[in-house]
């Protein structure tokens, strides 16, 4: 039975190079490893305990959960805005975090990565998608990094899955999650 993992990719710009780097992810998945990028985040509406209720969540973050609770694992790609991360990231994480203590996260394996135009590749906002998740109750594999500058200039002309270095880094990450998830299923 193969490993599931799913990404989510806290940028909705259509050239976004986060989402090239999670499709780097998909191409590259080792043998046994599926890695499924989630399609609607833009449609999860801004986490309310008023409108999270059992039988009316709403359709996206019904869908949402659905494919978490389907996931062993998550590859969390993070663009940086303003030195943090997306509305649209932390806002996923805070639906999968809920019902307090039982949400699709909990107890499973999570990757924060990512690239951003700065020198230091989304270090901060990757932090901040760790220390998210983790209080959500995701286990956060802080080996399991990879933060690429320069992604304006770097991936101008090149798509992540054609660059050798960012392709081996990528998947050392893949690899120390599914790894993890396999334990943690053992």
């Amino acid at each position: 039975m193969p490993v599931r993992i799913l990404a989510l990719v806290g940028s909705l710009r259509a050239g976004s190079h986060n989402r090239q780097l999670a499709e780097a992810a998909v191409k590259f998945a080792p043998e046994g490893t599926e890695i499924e990028i989630f399609e609607g985040l833009a449609d999860v509406p801004f986490y309310n305990e008023d409108i999270d209720v059992e039988g009316n969540v709403p359709a996206a973050a019904a869908a949402l959960r659905a494919a978490a609770g389907n996931a062993q694992a998550f590859l969390l790609f993070s663009p940086e805005y303003n030195g943090s991360t997306s509305a649209v990231l932390k806002n996923a994480i805070d639906w999968l975090s809920r019902p307090y203590g039982t949400g699709a996260i909990t107890g499973k394996p999570v990757a924060a990565l990512g690239t951003a135009f700065g020198q230091h590749g989304g270090v901060w906002a990757q932090d901040d998608v760790r220390k998210s998740a983790g209080i959500a109750g995701g286990v956060v594999l802080e080996d399991a990094k990879l933060s690429i500058p320069g992604s304006v200039t770097r991936f101008a002309e090149t798509h992540p899955a054609d660059d050798t270095e960012v392709v081996a880094a990528l998947t050392e990450v893949v690899n120390q999650v599914t790894s993890k998830a396999t334990a943690e299923a053992a």
